[in-house]
């Protein structure tokens, strides 16, 4: 189910309502069924998968906890490679398939290129993390394995961050599934501030931006380099407000039943290099691949060396989590190529490391903003060659008339939200909303809620980490 279609604008409050008439222990079967509900508007028969994965890891929790010495590390062994193996066969197998039969032929050798038609279930990656730190901080000790089947499902289905996260870990969801909630007015009126901020900037600001990258990336050699210059910033905003979005309504529809889910974002592109950047950008998956993979290799406690593989290897690995596909392991090698030079240049001059101020702080602002933003090209770009495209025409083409139709509220639209945003610089738009005279913030409450019906894109673009 899209959080922006009619279904959902019925089933939120229902369950939300349902979810305080009913006493706690009967909550966990209401909770599941919904997102059980929820997930199966997309593909049905997918939920068999998800359920194969949590009962993988319930089952291994429990064994782990048990175990002792090499028999727990073994069972934490089974456990990451059987989830992992299902996230193989629906989302890499074919990106391997491929690459084996390219490099077969370069040597001379037969491989049979076979095609499987297999849809990658909705949200499968989130999935896959969530279940996998599970596992992995029974291990190692930080929680306590769930006994109730029923209590962990729901963590792993739980329908606001099912699809596309943020990513949980159980010492927080699943401790809160286990408490009372009780009803706090408070809590709704945060929760529905927050969902209200999250379909303004998906359906205003990213829907509207959509139609034009798209004009940019299907046909880049027909356009002005200005004009690809557009899209390529405009891509920029789009997928943060379109991710932004999605990772503010399920906060707020968690929020507004007593939950309380990680923010996945922190105003990312007023960072000042690259490494904030990624502190400030889907803080959920980043701080999970520096928790679960950079620790596990070592982080910066090696040889230099050793440091540099390290970064690059989370880096790329971040970036093939995105997709079974060359572009996104070139656009997280780059952003650990960049990550490694920052650190060096840094460090030979330190003062320029430290958060800047006055004319020095908005320059590093803008140089991060531009290197993000071209760096976002091999991210959206289908494959290689159209990257490669977009980037020959950007340099060639100053002299092609052609140009794309921006209409003038797009830019209005725009510039209002990077204005919100950097008003809300370390702040969450509901807490923002506290703190200012019920006035003008009744105004606001009625200027995004007309914008969004009155200006929502054309059409109903799905989420774009959907496909992840």
């Amino acid at each position: 189910m899209l959080f922006n279609s009619l279904e959902f604008f019925f089933f939120f409050p229902l369950v939300t309502l349902v979810f305080f008439l009913l006493s706690h222990q009967y909550r966990w079967m209401h909770l599941l069924l919904a997102s059980c509900v929820f997930y199966m508007f997309f593909v049905p028969e997918y939920i068999l998968i998800l359920l194969i994965t949590i009962l993988i890891d319930f089952v291994a929790g429990i064994y782990i906890e048990k175990a002792e010495g090499k028999k727990r590390k073994g069972y934490l062994v089974v456990s990451v490679v059987s989830t992992c193996l299902v996230l193989f066969v629906f989302k890499y197998f074919g990106f391997f398939n491929e690459n084996l039969h390219w490099l077969s032929e370069k040597l001379g050798f037969s491989y049979p290129n076979r095609q499987f038609d297999i849809l990658l279930p909705i949200g499968l990656s989130f999935h896959t993390f969530q279940s996998l730190s599970y596992v992995i901080e029974v291990y190692r000790g930080n929680q306590k394995a769930e006994r109730h089947f029923g209590l962990y499902s729901l963590y792993v289905l739980f329908y606001p961050q099912l699809v596309t996260g943020p990513i949980e870990r159980p010492q927080s969801l699943l401790r809160q599934i286990h408490e009372v909630q009780t009803f706090q007015w408070q809590n709704l009126i945060d929760g529905l501030r927050l969902i209200l901020f999250g379909f303004f900037v998906k359906m205003v600001i990213a829907d509207n931006l959509a139609p034009i990258v798209d004009t940019v990336y299907n046909s880049p050699e027909n356009l002005h380099s200005g004009a690809i210059l557009k899209g390529i910033f405009f891509y920029s905003f789009q997928i943060y407000c379109d991710f932004l979005g999605y990772s503010t309504i399920a906060v707020g529809c968690a929020k507004a039943m007593g939950f309380s889910i990680m923010d996945n974002f922190k105003n990312p592109y007023l960072a000042q290099s690259i490494g904030e950047f990624w502190q400030r950008w889907h803080i959920s998956l980043s701080t999970w691949f520096r928790d679960y993979v950079y620790f596990s290799l070592g982080g910066n406690k090696v040889k230099v060396s050793r440091w540099i593989l390290n970064i690059l290897i989370v880096f790329v690995v971040s970036g093939f989590w995105h997709g079974a596909n060359w572009t996104f392991i070139i656009w997280g090698f780059l952003h650990g190529l960049l990550y490694l030079v920052e650190a060096v240049f840094y460090k030979k001059f330190p003062k320029l490391g430290d958060s800047a101020k006055g004319i020095l702080r908005y320059f590093k602002i803008g140089l991060t903003f531009v290197l993000v933003s071209f760096i976002w090209v091999f991210f959206r770009a289908k494959d290689w060659a159209q990257a490669k495209l977009v980037f020959k025409s950007l340099l060639k083409n100053w002299h092609v008339p052609s140009d794309v139709e921006i209409p003038t509220s797009v830019w209005y639209f725009l510039l209002g939200f990077i204005l919100l945003d950097t008003l809300l610089f370390q702040s969450r738009f509901d807490k923002w909303c506290s703190t200012i005279q019920w006035p003008v913030r009744w105004s606001i409450y009625f200027a995004l809620l007309f914008l969004t019906i009155a200006f929502s894109g054309v059409e109903n673009y799905p989420f774009i980490y959907f496909q992840f």
